[in-house]
């Protein structure tokens, strides 16, 4: 008698949530590795203009949102568009999913990822000029109100997109947002300038601490009023968020240019007063100061037991003290490029330039006076032109002339070199191109 055995039930595996679809496949990925590419790309383009220094990767970053934020909002309406085009919106309609339900179902995941992306971006390039920095701090408080703009941007199209569900409407809303928002960043109103998310100071300066999340409240109470304004079952819950919104709206506005500070960091100055005139860094870049002044040592070494001489190179923004010479730019991308000199020879020419008197007017840069501070580059730095032995001279009697100042100078004995270099910086600190001594 044979044995009869019912068949076993196949195992059950875990049932997938029904809206995981919605955040791990279809358009709402690819959105967030659109946002990433977008930003990311030009900023990897850029990376010798902002590796080394915080306050310039942060503010790359922020103002990128010039590109990404129409970006949000042109992905958000394509998203919103998507029944109208599948032909499946009265299908949806016949769900018990409440209207507003439904909308978040398919709009959360879409702001999501652009913030995602757009954060993604933020990470790497902190990560990428870490290893660089020079003395100064992450730069990280515009990053709350630059993520909620995102998603906000997002949820706002998401809702242009179900109220003009056409193909245009995503390509239109993208070209909108970015002229929009250059007109209100650039037009030079204050008002329009501090209600625009990709603003940034002027002067390289930091929001103070409220701004961020202000602004988070301004571009999120829209977004939100604008769902609820459009789905909620009771759309006068829509007058909430609404009126937030308005409210950190005209805070900011009424604040204006006053929503940023000098960063205090960029008041200081780091310097080596081992040598005169002394080498003053701004303290964002206190890990140049040796570079710096194993660039200058040659000049300084020269100077030694020279009068009237400025009391330091300084290097803080704004015209220098009387009794100071400015230090040439530590500019990234430019002078510095990966916390390293990018021409330290340039750099010794400049700040023999900025002792000359480069503010004086024009009365006061006569032939002599040329010919002198010729020989006095060429002397303590000479640049790459001066090396060679060229001139700059308008025809060849003017170059020998030139050739033999710069030779006299560097002939003569140290004591009346000294000399003779005492009072031509007295004469070209007081703009008296008579007291310039003749060579």
């Amino acid at each position: 008698m044979a044995l009869v055995t019912e068949p076993k039930a196949p195992a059950r595996g875990r049932v997938p949530h029904p809206l995981r679809a919605e955040w791990v496949r279809g358009f709402a990925p690819w959105s967030g590795v659109a946002v990433l590419l977008t930003l990311g790309i030009p900023v990897s383009a850029k990376a010798d203009q902002w590796q080394g220094g915080w306050a310039e990767t942060a503010d790359l970053v922020h103002t990128g949102m010039l590109i990404t934020l129409p970006l949000a909002v042109a992905a958000g309406c394509w998203q919103g568009g998507r029944e109208r085009r599948r032909g499946t919106g009265d299908l949806w309609a016949t769900t018990v999913r409440p209207p507003l339900t439904r909308l978040l179902v398919a709009a959360l995941p879409v702001a999501v990822w652009v913030a995602v992306g757009y954060l993604l971006v933020a990470a790497g390039a902190l990560l990428a000029t870490w290893p660089y920095t020079q003395g100064d701090r992450p730069h990280l408080v515009l990053l709350p109100g630059d993520t909620a703009a995102m998603a906000a941007g997002a949820l706002a199209g998401h809702v242009a997109g179900r109220v003009a569900p056409t193909r245009l409407m995503a390509p239109l809303l993208a070209v909108a947002g970015y002229v929009g928002l250059g007109l209100m960043t650039a037009d030079g109103s204050e008002t329009g300038r501090a209600l625009s998310p990709t603003t940034s100071s002027l002067n390289g300066g930091l929001p103070v601490w409220w701004q961020p999340w202000a602004m988070a409240a301004w571009t999120g109470g829209l977004a939100v009023a604008a769902a609820l304004a459009y789905a909620a079952r009771r759309r006068v819950t829509a007058l909430l968020p609404l009126a937030a919104a308005l409210s950190a709206g005209a805070l900011l506005a009424q604040t204006g240019d006053g929503l940023w500070h000098t960063d205090p960091l960029g008041r200081r100055q780091v310097c080596d007063t081992s040598v005169t005139p002394a080498v003053c860094v701004n303290a964002r870049y206190a890990g140049m100061l040796p570079q710096v002044s194993d660039a200058l040592s040659g000049v300084t070494g020269k100077l030694r037991g020279v009068r009237n001489l400025p009391v330091r190179w300084a290097g803080h923004d704004g015209e220098p003290r009387a009794d100071e010479a400015a230090l040439p730019g530590i500019t990234l991308g430019w002078s510095v490029v990966r916390g390293r000199l990018a021409d330290p020879q340039q750099f010794a020419w400049e700040a023999v330039a900025a002792l000359e008197g480069y503010d004086c007017p024009d009365s006061a840069r006569t032939t002599r006076v040329m010919w002198a501070d010729d020989a006095v580059e060429s002397y303590l730095a000479p640049n790459s032109l001066q090396k060679s032995g060229k001139v700059p001279g308008d025809g060849p009697a003017e170059e020998r002339k030139l050739l033999a100042a710069r030779a006299r100078l560097a002939g003569m004995d140290e004591h009346e070199r000294r000399e003779w270099l005492s009072a031509y910086f007295a004469a070209r600190a007081a703009c008296d191109a008579k007291g310039v001594p003749a060579l």
